[in-house]
């Protein structure tokens, strides 16, 4: 009864579209998660993120779970779990695209998971890197350690999804760096963020990352937009 009262005051939403969510439902509607759009760029080597980085950076493998529409189930996702926080849906996501990983993680080796990092100042202002929870459910399921002390963010800066193009390249040679030693060298560097758009500030992370000694770079985001 008290279960119910408070599910009576206190409605659980899909954050995908609002709608109540039934009893065995979790986090989105079973709708909603049959509607979600998933890319499969696991599964083409020249997806539309390994073009974005095609003669820029060396990239073993990219990919994004999701594609990112405008007004879509994926961007309101992304919205609950970046600024509303809703760290469990990293969680749901991360679980679920680690599946479609596992054979592939085997066959790159990939040794340490990398979180695109905030600066210290987001991180206070927010209270959490929105990719964390993602990233820990990959680590569990792959078996990959994380390490969130190595890249780190040099420049405190605004969203960069308002900016011109123009503007986000600027960020390439400044805004990231790598705090790392000789156990570092060698390794493969899976890296994770949230969306990729114009694919400026994970270049900016790959390039600090590979100067490590004999480092490699893998990339992996929750979404992919166009926009």
């Amino acid at each position: 009864m008290l279960k119910n009262l408070i599910n009576l005051l206190f409605p659980k939403l899909c954050t995908g579209c609002n709608s109540l969510l039934l009893q065995n439902e979790v986090i989105i509607c079973a709708n909603c998660r049959h509607e979600l759009p998933l890319t499969q760029h696991h599964l083409l080597n020249n997806n539309y993120i390994a073009k974005k980085f095609y003669g820029i950076i060396p990239v073993e493998f990219c990919s994004a779970m999701l594609y990112f529409h405008k007004d879509g189930i994926v961007q309101n996702m992304i919205h609950h779990l970046k600024y509303k926080n809703r760290p469990e849906i990293g969680t749901l996501l991360g679980n679920w695209y680690a599946n479609d990983l596992i054979e592939i993680a085997k066959d790159q080796k990939f040794t340490t998971i990398i979180p695109v990092p905030l600066h210290k100042k987001r991180n206070r202002e927010r209270g959490y890197n929105q990719v964390t929870t993602f990233c820990e459910a990959l680590s569990q399921n792959l078996g990959i350690e994380i390490n969130d002390q190595l890249l780190y963010r040099k420049i405190y800066s605004k969203t960069q999804t308002k900016k011109s193009k123009e503007a986000r390249s600027e960020i390439k040679n400044s805004l990231f760096d790598v705090t790392f030693s000789q156990s570092d060298y060698g390794k493969h560097y899976l890296l994770i963020d949230d969306v990729i758009t114009s694919g400026a500030t994970l270049e900016a992370c790959a390039k600090a990352i590979l100067k490590i000694p004999d480092a490699k770079i893998s990339i992996i985001t929750i979404a992919y937009t166009d926009s």
